[in-house]
C-alpha cells in the first residue's frame, strides 16, 4: 500500500429473490473482478445472498441454512484472492435470526456483524424476522459475532467496521463509535428503497457521516431483481471520503460495481489534527492479512487548483463569502480602533487590487466615506505604464483618494548613502524599492491617522516572496490566507459583479487579471512591458499552490505530492518540471520561515494558513533535509 491509497468497491449485483445459488455466483464473480482490478475491499448489499425482499421465507430453516452454505462456498472460491469482501445474509444463532454482514478473506470468515437497529415502521417490518444485537460473542463455530473492527496486520491504517442500513439512519450510528475506536472505513450493507427525494437525502447522509467520522464510507444498496411488490430499489451506491463523494452509482443504472481510491493517510492526518476522539472498550478487533496493491495506478481525480471550486455556481458563492470574510475582518479592526482611514499601496497588480476591493467593501459595510481609503501609487525603476494606469483607473472608479509618490529620487539617495551602484540590479536594488514603498505608506498612514492594509498573499508567504520589513509589513494583512490562484478568481469575480454597474471598472479589473505577476523592481523592456515575471523566477503559482495545499493541509510527503501532481498536471507540465519546482518550494518554504514568524494580524479565511499565532508554528532554523531526501526517492525509483 503506497502513500496510503487503497482501492475499494461498492457492488450491487443483479439479484434473484430467494435464488441463493444464482446470487452466490454473482457475488463470487464480482469479487474476482474486483480483485483483478487491484481492489482490496468490496461491499455488497444487505442480505445479498438471499435478496432483501424474501418476507416470511426468512423463517424457513431450509432457506437460511442454504444461505450459510452459500457463504461458505463464496469464502472457499475466493480464498486465493488478496481482497476482503463483506456480504449480507440471514444467520441463525441461539434460536434467533440475525441480519448480518459477513466479512470474508483468504478462505476465512473473519467475523459476523449483526444489524443493531431493526426498522419496523412504514414499509419496513424487519422485527417480524430479525433480532437486534449489540455487544460481542462467538458463534458455535468460534466465529466472532457482534461489534468488531477489522484491522490489517501490516497496514494498520487499513481498518474498517460494518453497519447495516438503518444503523446509519439513527441519531447515533454505530459508525461513530467505530470511528473513535480507530476504524478508518465504514461499510454499510443497505437495502434502501427509493421514494421521491430520498436519494438526495441519502447522498447528504452518507457524505456527512464520512465527514463527521473523519473517515471513508462505502455504501452498497440493493438494486435490480429485488421484489417490486411494494417497493422499488435503485442501487444507489456511494463511496465517500471525509465529506467528499468519490464515486456514485447512477440510480436504476446497469453498473454493478463502482470503485474509488481512498487515501487512508489523509484521513489519519485529519484525525491526528482533530485529537478529539475518545476510545472505549466495547469493541473487539479482528486482524486480517490481505496485502493491498503496492503501487496502484490511481484512478482518483486531483484538481489542479485545490483552493478553487470547480463549478461556476460554487465558485461565485465562495468568492462572495471570501471577500465578505476579508471585509468583515478589516471592518472589525477599523471599528475597534475607531479608524476611518486605511492606506493601500496600489501597484496595479492582483494582490493590491484585491486589498483595495476588500477595503472598499469594509468601508461600505461600516458606512464610511470611501475617500478615507488612500490608494498610493509609487512608481519607480520597473513601473510600467500599464500597471500605473490601472492603479489610477481603479482608484478613480472606486472613488477613493489617490496619491502618487514617485520614489526614484528617494531610492537613488539611499543608494548613494549605502554606496550601492544603481547599475547593479541585485537583491539590494530590488529590496530598497520595496522598503521605501513601505516607509512611504506607513508615514502617510501616520499623517492621516490610519492603518496600512497589507497586500501580500498566502502563496508569497509560503515561498518567502516578500521583502522583509518591506511589503512583508502592515497593520492588517487582508490577503494573508488567500493563495495566488484564488486571488485571480476573486478579482475576476469582482470584475463580473461590477460589469452591470461600472463597465470601465470591470474592464480595468479584467486587465489586472491578465497582467503578468511581477514586483516590477527591474527596469521594463525597451517596448515598455514588464521584464520581471515572478513565475519565471520562482515557478508557476498553480504548481506551488498545489504543493502548498497538500503539504500544509494534509502533511503529504513530497514524494506523494509529486506522484499526484503528475496526475493533476498531466499534459501541462512534464515530470522534470514538476520535480524542479517542488524542490524549489521545499527549499524556500523552510528557508523563509523567519518571515512568517512575525506576521501582522490578518483574517483566517481558508483551512490553510501560515499565521504563527494559529495554524502554523515552526522553528525558523528547521532544516528541509528529511523532506528533500523523501522527494529524491522518486528519482531513484
Amino acid at each position: 500500500m503506497k502513500d496510503g491509497f487503497i482501492r475499494v468497491a461498492s457492488a450491487t449485483p443483479k439479484t434473484r429473490v430467494t435464488d441463493i445459488e444464482y446470487n452466490r455466483d454473482q457475488i463470487i464473480r464480482l469479487i474476482k473482478d474486483a480483485a483483478s482490478s487491484d481492489c482490496s475491499l468490496i461491499v455488497f448489499p444487505e442480505l445479498s445472498i438471499t435478496g432483501y425482499t424474501c418476507g416470511d421465507l426468512f423463517h424457513q430453516s431450509t432457506f437460511t441454512d442454504a444461505a450459510y452454505e452459500a457463504l461458505l462456498k463464496i469464502t472457499e472460491d475466493t480464498a486465493d484472492l488478496e481482497i476482503v469482501a463483506v456480504v449480507g445474509l440471514p444467520y441463525k444463532m441461539a434460536g434467533k435470526l440475525y441480519n448480518v454482514g459477513a466479512v470474508i478473506s483468504k478462505g476465512n470468515i473473519l467475523g459476523l456483524v449483526p444489524k443493531r437497529f431493526i426498522p419496523n415502521y412504514s414499509e419496513f417490518y424487519e422485527l417480524r424476522h430479525f433480532t437486534p444485537f449489540e455487544g460481542i460473542t462467538e458463534t458455535a463455530d468460534g466465529i466472532l459475532f457482534g461489534n468488531i473492527i477489522f484491522e490489517n496486520e501490516t497496514y494498520h491504517d487499513f481498518s474498517f467496521a460494518v453497519e447495516i442500513c438503518e444503523d446509519l439512519w439513527v441519531p447515533a450510528p454505530p459508525s461513530v463509535n467505530y470511528a473513535v475506536n480507530g476504524a478508518m472505513i465504514m461499510c454499510n450493507l443497505s437495502a434502501s428503497d427509493e421514494v421521491i427525494g430520498k436519494s438526495e437525502y441519502r447522498r447528504r447522509l452518507v457524505s456527512m457521516n464520512s465527514a463527521r467520522t473523519l473517515g471513508a464510507y462505502i455504501y452498497s444498496d440493493c438494486g435490480f431483481g429485488e421484489s417490486t411488490q411494494d417497493m422499488v430499489f435503485a442501487g444507489h451506491d456511494l463511496i465517500c471520503e471525509n465529506g467528499t463523494i468519490l464515486a456514485e452509482n447512477v440510480k436504476f443504472g446497469d453498473k454493478e460495481v463502482i470503485y474509488a481510491d481512498i487515501d487512508l493517510k489523509r484521513l489519519l492526518h485529519e484525525r491526528q489534527r482533530a485529537n478529539t476522539f475518545e476510545e472505549d472498550d466495547s469493541i473487539s478487533r479482528v486482524i486480517f492479512d490481505t496485502d493491498p496493491k503496492a503501487d496502484l495506478a490511481l484512478q482518483r481525480d486531483f484538481p489542479r487548483t485545490p483552493f478553487v471550486p470547480r463549478m461556476k455556481g460554487d465558485l461565485e458563492r465562495r468568492c462572495e463569502e471570501i471577500i465578505t470574510m476579508q471585509a468583515m475582518g478589516l471592518a472589525t479592526r477599523l471599528h475597534h480602533i475607531n479608524g476611518k482611514t486605511a492606506v493601500v499601496g496600489l501597484s496595479g497588480g492582483l494582490d493590491s487590487t484585491l486589498a483595495l476591493i476588500v477595503a472598499v467593501h469594509a468601508f461600505d459595510r461600516l458606512g464610511l466615506d470611501r475617500k478615507g481609503i488612500i490608494a498610493v501609487t509609487m512608481p519607480c525603476f520597473g513601473t510600467t505604464a500599464r500597471t500605473k494606469n490601472n492603479s489610477v483607473e481603479l482608484a478613480n472608479a472606486y472613488g477613493v483618494t489617490l496619491k502618487e509618490v514617485n520614489i526614484k529620487d528617494a531610492v537613488n539617495i539611499h543608494f548613494r548613502d549605502i554606496e550601492h551602484d544603481p547599475e547593479v540590479h541585485d537583491v539590494t536594488y530590488e529590496n530598497s524599492q520595496a522598503r521605501e514603498r513601505t516607509q512611504v505608506i506607513m508615514d502617510i498612514a501616520n499623517q492621516a491617522g490610519g492603518i496600512v492594509i497589507g497586500t501580500g498573499d498566502l502563496s508569497e508567504l509560503a515561498l518567502g516572496w516578500a521583502t522583509y520589513n518591506g511589503d512583508h509589513m502592515s497593520m492588517y494583512g487582508v490577503n494573508c490566507s488567500i493563495p495566488k490562484t484564488l486571488v485571480r478568481y476573486l478579482v475576476s469575480y469582482e470584475s463580473e459583479r461590477t460589469a452591470s454597474v461600472d463597465e470601465n471598472l470591470s474592464k480595468v479589473l479584467k486587465d489586472v487579471v491578465d497582467t503578468p505577476v511581477s514586483p516590477e523592481l527591474l527596469p521594463p523592456t525597451e517596448d515598455g512591458t514588464i521584464s520581471q515575471k515572478t513565475e519565471d523566477l520562482v515557478g508557476p503559482y498553480e504548481l506551488h499552490d498545489f504543493f502548498m495545499y497538500y503539504f500544509l493541509r494534509f502533511a503529504f510527503a513530497p514524494s506523494k505530492i509529486y506522484r499526484i501532481a503528475k496526475i493533476a498536471f498531466d499534459g501541462v507540465y512534464d515530470p522534470v518540471t514538476i520535480y524542479k519546482w517542488e524542490e524549489v518550494f521545499i527549499k524556500r518554504f523552510f528557508m523563509q520561515q523567519f518571515k512568517r514568524s512575525c506576521l501582522p494580524d490578518g483574517p483566517k479565511v481558508g483551512t490553510v494558513t501560515l499565521s504563527p499565532r494559529g495554524d502554523w508554528r515552526m522553528p525558523s532554523d528547521a532544516t528541509s533535509k528529511v523532506w528533500l531526501e523523501d522527494l529524491r526517492k522518486v528519482k531513484e525509483s
